[in-house]
C-alpha cells in the first residue's frame, strides 16, 4: 500500500512540474515575441533619420510632421509597458504614412534612388513589425489561456503567474487612413 501512495505522490509531483514548466515556456515565448517587436521597431527607428533627411529638402511645409516623428522616437525610448509603446507605435505609423502619401506629390523625391531604397526598407520593416505583433499576440493568447484553464490555473495561481498584455490599437484615430490635404 505504501508503494502505491508513493507512486501517486511521484506522479502528482511530476504532473505539477510539467504544468509549471509549460507555463514558464509560454511566458518566455511571450517575452521573446515582445523582444522581436522591439527589434523591428528599433530597425524602423534606425531608418527614420535617413528618411527624414532625404525628405527635408522637398517638404518644407511638412516640418510639423518631421518634428512629430522625432518627438515620437524620443518618447518611444522613454516609454515603458506594452500599451504605452503600442500607442506611440500607432502614432508613428500614422506620421510615416503621411510622409509616404505626401511624397507622391514630389516627383523629384519619388525619383530619388535613396528615397526609394529607404521607402522599400521601411515597407519591409513595417511588414516584419506586423508579423511580430501577430506572433506576440498569438503567444500572449496561448499563455493567458493556459493561465485560465484547469488544472494549470491552479499551478499558475500558486506560483503567481500574471497575465500578459496584448498589443492592440488603443485609439480610433490610429485605425483611420491617413488624409493628406494640401489646401491648408
Amino acid at each position: 500500500m505504501g508503494w502505491i501512495i508513493l507512486g501517486i505522490v511521484v506522479v502528482l509531483i511530476l504532473f505539477i512540474i510539467g504544468l509549471y514548466n509549460g507555463l514558464v515556456r509560454l511566458r518566455q515565448r511571450v517575452n521573446n515575441a515582445w523582444s522581436q517587436i522591439d527589434v523591428q521597431l528599433q530597425r524602423r527607428f534606425d531608418l527614420i533619420p535617413n528618411l527624414v533627411e532625404t525628405v527635408k529638402g522637398y517638404m518644407k511645409h511638412e516640418e510639423g510632421t518631421l518634428t512629430k516623428i522625432a518627438e515620437l522616437r524620443t518618447a518611444w525610448a522613454n516609454a515603458s509597458g506594452v500599451s504605452e509603446k503600442a500607442e506611440l507605435d500607432n502614432q508613428l505609423s500614422g506620421a510615416l504614412k503621411t510622409i509616404m502619401a505626401v511624397s507622391e506629390n514630389y516627383p523629384d523625391l519619388k525619383a530619388s534612388q535613396n528615397f526609394s531604397e529607404l521607402q522599400e526598407e521601411l515597407r519591409n520593416t513595417e511588414n516584419k513589425i506586423s508579423y511580430s505583433r501577430q506572433f506576440y499576440n498569438d503567444s500572449v493568447t496561448m499563455y493567458n489561456t493556459k493561465l485560465e484553464v484547469v488544472p494549470s490555473n491552479i499551478i499558475a495561481s500558486m506560483f503567481n503567474f500574471k497575465p500578459a498584455e496584448l498589443f492592440k490599437v488603443e485609439s480610433d484615430e490610429a485605425r483611420k487612413n491617413v488624409k493628406v490635404d494640401f489646401n491648408n
